[in-house]
């Protein structure tokens, strides 16, 4: 077996072996204003929970060069944000938001996704997502060197859910309805496979 120390390779080196190690991660597409209210939406797989008391999840935005990128901006200044479940309907318009924009261009125009509005925070979310959730900044951090921050680390409590009637029953969602799509190495991403049940120990 290879032992690496991380400090002896580069950050791309570094960058492939966690995103072919840690998989697969759900993605996150997030939509967020910009000053001129510009609707700014992006995908995102640094993504998980942090909470459920309260209902808290995290994003994992990386910087270029310490630049940030228009979402962790958005975000950071307005303190709202909304956060959709990728799934294998809406995967190739959000694809299509990955691209490099400048911030008075809307992705969510680029890739003709549905605006529809939010309940409870100024920020539009899109219609093409099963789940949606309407989420205001909790914590935002920056990682990584002193001089030249790598990531912004933001932590999010949802203020209110969205969920499909038709993926939703007695208070689950259902994995197969939803039919979210993950994020593995490259250009791979894989969609919900064999499912299976293991009992936790008592």
């Amino acid at each position: 077996m290879l032992s690496i120390d991380p400090r002896t390779k580069t950050e791309r080196e570094n960058y492939k072996f966690l995103i072919g190690s840690i998989i697969p991660r759900p993605i996150a597409f997030v939509t967020s204003l910009a000053e001129d209210a510009t609707l700014n939406g992006a995908p995102f797989s640094y993504f998980n929970i942090v909470s459920s008391n309260p209902p808290m999840l995290s994003l994992s935005i990386q910087r270029s060069a310490g630049d940030q990128k228009d979402t962790a901006r958005n975000i950071r200044k307005s303190k709202e944000f909304v956060v959709h479940i990728v799934d294998e309907q809406n995967v190739e318009k959000i694809n299509t938001t990955a691209a490099n924009l400048p911030p008075s261009q809307s992705e969510v125009e680029l890739a003709r996704l549905t605006q529809v509005e939010s309940v409870k925070v100024s920020v539009p979310g899109v219609k093409e997502a099963k789940v949606r959730m309407e989420c205001v900044l909790e914590h935002a951090l920056e990682l990584g060197d002193e001089d030249i921050p790598g990531c912004d680390f933001l932590i999010g409590r949802v203020v209110q859910f969205h969920i499909d009637n038709d993926i939703y029953e007695n208070g689950k969602i259902d994995p197969r309805g939803l039919g979210a799509i993950s994020r593995l190495a490259g250009h791979d991403y894989a969609k919900i496979g064999e499912i299976f049940t293991k009992e936790r120990p008592k």
